[in-house]
């Protein structure tokens, strides 16, 4: 992939903004939010799309999918659907795991699988227990 660009610390992004940080155009993205649900920015007042931060993340997965793993637009479709409903695990960007300091082999996934399964322990619990999970 090309250099990767720093996103802005800032809430919203333009569409001219989310192009520029993606290295992508205008039409592919408006085409991909055609294609992916995951994609929606939301559109202000006078019809201009907002992207958060999120919205640009969602940009650049589909875009390694694309372009680096080789999916097709469908099979992109289902492989992002799997990621964001916790079935496959999302790779972690190189350098993303030194970044925020963790080490070894597996970058955290271990840990983050951790955190899942104690989750799902606790909403069980409370499932049981006739409390309804916020």
């Amino acid at each position: 992939m090309a250099t990767e660009r720093k996103v802005p610390n800032k809430l919203f992004f333009k569409i001219g903004e989310v192009c520029e940080i993606t290295d992508t155009q205008p039409y592919v993205l408006r085409y991909w939010e055609s294609e992916f649900p995951a994609l929606a920015p939301a559109k202000n007042s006078s019809g201009q799309r907002i992207y958060r931060r999120r919205d640009i993340d969602t940009v650049l997965r589909i875009k390694q999918l694309l372009y680096e793993e080789g999916f097709t637009i469908a099979g992109a479709k289902k492989r992002l659907e799997s990621e964001l409903a916790g079935r496959v695990d999302t790779p972690i960007p190189p350098g993303a795991a030194e970044a925020a300091g963790i080490t070894g082999d597996d970058s955290g996934r271990s840990a983050l699988r951790q955190v899942r399964d104690q989750l799902r322990e606790i909403l069980t619990l409370l499932d049981r227990n006739g409390k309804t999970p916020v």
